[in-house]
């Protein structure tokens, strides 16, 4: 684990015991209008994130987002900026492992829907910007999303 000096960090405290694989991924604040897309996730329990996840060995981070928006709400975005980046430390019972997640942000379009979601237990949802702030599940997202409201 190398934790990134500088980098807002979210979430659980940093143990000592454990090693940290990182994991680099990018996620999108994808606005239309007044709303803001989401995804919910319902696995283990219901989490409401930003679209987006992991960048893969050989992907870059925006086609990455460009990826993981298809899978988790079968949109096809328009990536317009990076807003920047977060820190996070926790586990993740769905690859077996913990991890620190590094989470870059990008503001979003929304161009046009292709099919339902493929990921399993995800639904696309949609909120108005004050909701959205109070349904995100993840503290960091919640920073980003209001840090863009304020501008």
């Amino acid at each position: 684990m190398r934790y990134v000096e500088g980098m807002r960090r979210y979430g659980q405290s940093v143990r000592s015991d454990v090693y940290y694989k990182p994991r680099p991924g990018a996620y999108g604040i994808i606005v239309d209008g007044h709303r803001i897309m989401l995804t919910r996730e319902s696995l283990e329990e219901v989490e409401i994130q930003l679209p987006g996840g992991g960048i893969d060995p050989g992907e870059s981070a925006l086609q990455a987002l460009h990826r993981e928006c298809l899978e988790e709400t079968g949109w096809k975005v328009q990536i317009d900026r990076r807003l920047g980046a977060y820190q996070r430390f926790t586990h993740m019972p769905e690859y077996g492992f913990w991890a620190q997640k590094i989470c870059h942000i990008y503001l979003c379009r929304p161009i046009y829907k292709l099919h339902a979601p493929l990921e399993p237990f995800h639904t696309t949802v949609w909120y108005g910007f004050n909701e959205a702030l109070d349904q995100l599940s993840n503290e960091g997202d919640r920073d980003f999303l209001a840090a863009w409201l304020k501008r």
